[in-house]
């Protein structure tokens, strides 16, 4: 798990200079670099132009959670590292959420099965929480929801509570047919080819890759990794 926790630390050096930092004095700053951040253009208090600065806002980092919605290690990664992350930085980051893991899937006479590391129990999570981004859309809709889930003491047992407090306008009926329809089967499907992708293959979890690289090169044992492997 503190393997996991670090990998965050890496996202800081990707991040926009100026994020989230004090209004710096101006007697530090040549007058070059005064438009280089509204801060320090409205600490100087720069001209006019710097209101139409020539260089473009700072891309989002991209960062995938490979994980299982039952995995311990998962569940404080998300809840106590990615999540804080988030509040602090939301405009600096754009997280996708792959629940699946170590997961296996077969075809059965033409339908997906599913079985999970944790049992049962952890595929219904995946499934719901799966679904749940496909009818919310938004991921500031969907993350605080699933931050709940995932914080509470059971996944599969809390969804109502935690629409009613995180996202009341969705609906849970809708999520439930998902659920137990083709299209939860269809979703969960994609979220095995994804994980499949994984160049190189994911070897525990949390799985997080940055801007489409694993942080820190090939990973550790699992001793090291604090995951959990397949």
């Amino acid at each position: 798990m503190a393997s996991a926790a670090l990998l965050l630390l890496p996202l800081l050096a990707l991040l926009p200079p100026a994020l989230g930092a004090a209004p710096p004095a101006c007697g530090r700053h040549p007058a070059r670099l005064w438009c280089r951040s509204p801060d320090v253009a409205a600490a100087c208090q720069a001209p006019s132009p710097c209101a139409h600065p020539s260089h473009p806002a700072a891309a989002p980092v991209e960062l995938s959670l490979f994980y299982e919605s039952l995995c311990p290690a998962c569940r404080r990664f998300l809840v106590q590292q990615l999540f804080t992350t988030w509040l602090l930085l939301p405009e600096a980051l754009s997280i996708t959420l792959v629940p699946y893991g170590n997961a296996q899937e077969r075809n059965e006479s033409g339908k997906w099965e599913f079985q999970c590391q944790h049992g049962p129990e952890e595929c219904l999570g995946n499934m719901i929480e799966t679904c749940l981004m496909q009818e919310a859309k938004d991921f500031s809709t969907y993350f605080p929801v699933i931050f709940c889930l995932e914080s509470g003491s059971s996944v599969t047992e809390t969804l109502e509570a935690c629409l009613q407090v995180y996202a009341p306008q969705l609906d849970r009926g809708r999520i439930a047919a998902c659920v137990q329809g083709d299209t939860g089967a269809a979703l969960m499907h994609r979220n095995a080819q994804r994980t499949e992708a994984l160049d190189p293959p994911h070897q525990y979890v949390p799985w997080v890759v940055v801007n489409g690289v694993r942080p820190g090169g090939e990973p550790g044992p699992r001793g090291r990794a604090g995951g959990e492997p397949p």
